[in-house]
């Protein structure tokens, strides 16, 4: 069984997996060609989705609640990551 402490890190050290993912494809191939400013919004995306997740599993009390809120969360960051990536929505953000 984890504890709190072990929860909320995490939580946290996730997004910097998942960010260790990109930066280890731009290191060893060419085709991967992201700028400091691609990790630093993905962080902020990433880091910001942590946060919220973590305020909702220590705030919610029901779990059933605390998962659909996460599930929430991890759309509108799935959703917010593809606009940026490709423009779904054809928003001025996706740089077209």
């Amino acid at each position: 069984m984890m504890t709190h402490k072990q929860k909320t890190f995490t939580i946290y050290a996730l997004p910097l997996v998942v960010l260790a993912i990109p930066l280890l494809g731009d290191i060893v191939s060419s085709e991967v060609n992201w700028s400091p400013s691609d990790f630093l919004i993905a962080g902020i995306l990433l880091f910001t989705t942590a946060f919220f997740i973590n305020l909702v599993r220590g705030t919610v009390k029901k779990q059933s609640w605390r998962i659909m809120i996460s599930i929430f969360i991890l759309l509108v960051l799935v959703l917010s990551w593809i606009e940026l990536a490709v423009g779904i929505f054809g928003s001025p953000f996706a740089g077209s």
